[in-house]
């Protein structure tokens, strides 16, 4: 079940525009960085969320990445 809610989400970033990857990059980047500030401030923060957003992280930079090489002409 979780495999096809990630699929999902990751069509529907596919057929984002560069600039919109750039800022939902940005807006887990800051996510990412409020998770490590509640940490080291002591407050209650879930473990697993820290994990979970480096792996969106990750699939956005490999689906912006993705859009470049095919704008670029690249095959795989």
């Amino acid at each position: 079940m979780a495999t096809v809610k990630i699929a999902a989400a990751l069509e529907k970033l596919r057929t984002k525009k560069p600039e919109e990857l750039d800022d939902e990059l940005l807006k887990l980047r800051k996510e990412q960085f409020a998770l490590r500030l509640q940490r080291a401030t002591g407050q209650a923060v879930k473990p697993d969320q820290f994990g979970k957003v480096r792996k969106n992280v990750a699939r956005l930079k490999t689906i912006a990445r993705e859009a470049q090489l095919k704008s670029a002409g690249v095959k795989k």
